[in-house]
């Protein structure tokens, strides 16, 4: 088929696609892209025009008069915050140069850093390299007919490996692999290079079950010092009088959301300023529409609520969203956001649990490094360079930060050969952070 066969349609509100065509492409990939969320985030206005974030999903078909085969979440937006891939560094380049860099286009999952599938597909269309460039084209005439702006760039934030393999037509991918980009001499030299995807390199963390019986099955796999070091930590909080309790579907009360809220808002006006991107009726959507796909867990203190995370999951994993606190109490956010967290992993089978992102406190908990990445494109081709130009320094300087990362894991001798994370040279009980943050999940 050429492109001209498939017939592509902008989508700048979710409620102008079938939900169930939508759950039927979302199907098994997780929570964050189910037409619940999406449709909550986009309801409550954290998703707008005004929030700097305005849906401009896209809907391809393969006939011109099929239901779409194909949907691509995605948001024009006016600033990078939400993002967690930072290009604010691009953006003032831009400006310097008298040149706008918003907006640009973005395919991600608002505010939420978890590697998942950009592509939404019943197996009917295939995202080839035409077909892309069509897809673009579409996109930055929209934005000239619509809004009167130049769209700067493309970018496609924490796909998985199936859709970086469309994006950059570069074959399958493995998880931790660290294919060669397209070197700044190529990019210089083949002005058909121009046209590809620069990718980018960042390190998340992320718990893994390996059948596990319980949290003390999951300690057993430690060195003898990370082990103690947990125990003794965790048993401080319970002489402190400190207890967690659980709340999913039916469980999640008007007032545990209520807490939860408030937690949430006044720890992000003690640490930015504002009290969250996210608002009320966000979250309110959510428990009426996906409780049954929601974990909070409340820290109480001699009965008193002092604390609240937000999680939520589904058969791929666990996924640890959003904390706040009331108190202060050592130890206690390590308590109800990481290990709390792997309780309720190993209790309901899952298979992964994603803490969030950033945070080196992470490895010495258990959490394995793990390589996840975006794609750019900017359409201004000295910009585009120059980025290639950046990332080609960067990207070692990654690699570098991930093997140090795979070497400071807590995990004993014998238990090392069964980690996922390969080639850990072997257990390090003598490494330490003394800079750890307690506002990051």
């Amino acid at each position: 088929m050429t492109t001209s066969d498939y017939r592509i349609t902008i989508i700048d509100s979710i409620e102008q696609f079938s939900k169930e065509r939508w759950q039927y492409l979302a199907k098994e990939v997780g929570p964050f892209l189910s037409y619940e969320f999406l449709h909550a985030l986009e309801r409550s206005g954290s998703c707008s025009n005004e929030s700097g974030w305005l849906p401009c999903h896209i809907a391809i078909a393969k006939g011109q008069h099929e239901a779409a085969n194909l949907v691509i979440p995605g948001y024009l937006k006016t600033h990078s915050y939400g993002e967690y891939v930072f290009d604010h560094a691009w953006a003032n380049a831009y400006a310097q140069h008298g040149l706008d860099y918003y907006p640009k286009w973005i395919s991600a999952i608002p505010f939420t850093p978890v590697t998942g599938p950009r592509l939404l597909s019943d197996g009917h269309v295939v995202l080839t390299p035409a077909l892309l460039h069509e897809l673009e084209d579409t996109v930055a005439t929209y934005v000239e007919s619509v809004f009167g702006e130049t769209l700067s760039s493309f970018h496609w934030l924490f796909p998985n490996e199936s859709t970086s393999a469309q994006i950059t037509n570069s074959g399958n991918l493995k998880a931790n692999d660290l294919p060669n980009d397209l070197s700044i001499e190529r990019l210089r030299n083949q002005s058909d290079a121009l046209n590809r995807y620069l990718t980018r390199f960042a390190v998340q963390f992320q718990w893994h079950n390996y059948g596990y019986n319980g949290f003390d099955d999951f300690l057993n796999a430690l060195t003898s010092r990370k082990r103690k070091d947990i125990k003794k930590s965790r048993r401080k909080l319970t002489e402190q009088g400190v207890r967690f309790t659980y709340h999913t579907g039916s469980k999640i009360s008007p007032e545990t959301l209520q807490f939860f809220t408030k937690c949430y808002k006044a720890t992000y006006l003690k640490r930015s300023g504002h009290v969250g991107y996210l608002n009320d009726a966000f979250f309110k959507r959510l428990v009426e529409t996906i409780s049954d796909n929601m974990l909070i867990v409340t820290a109480v203190e001699d009965e008193v609520a002092v604390a609240s995370a937000l999680f939520f999951y589904d058969e791929t994993g666990l996924y640890g969203r959003y904390w706040g606190a009331l108190k202060e109490i050592d130890g206690l956010h390590f308590a109800c956001c990481y290990f709390e967290g792997i309780e309720f992993a190993i209790a309901k089978k899952l298979p992964l649990f994603n803490p969030g992102t950033q945070g080196e406190h992470k490895i010495l908990r258990g959490f394995e490094p793990i390589y996840c990445r975006s794609h750019h494109k900017l359409r201004h081709v000295p910009f585009h360079t120059a980025v290639a130009d950046f990332l080609q320094r960067e990207t070692p300087h990654i690699a570098s930060y991930f093997n140090q990362a795979r070497n400071a894991l807590p995990f004993n001798k014998e238990f090392v050969p069964t980690l996922k994370t390969t080639s850990v040279t072997g257990p390090n009980d003598d490494t330490y952070n003394h800079n750890e943050k307690n506002h990051e999940i």
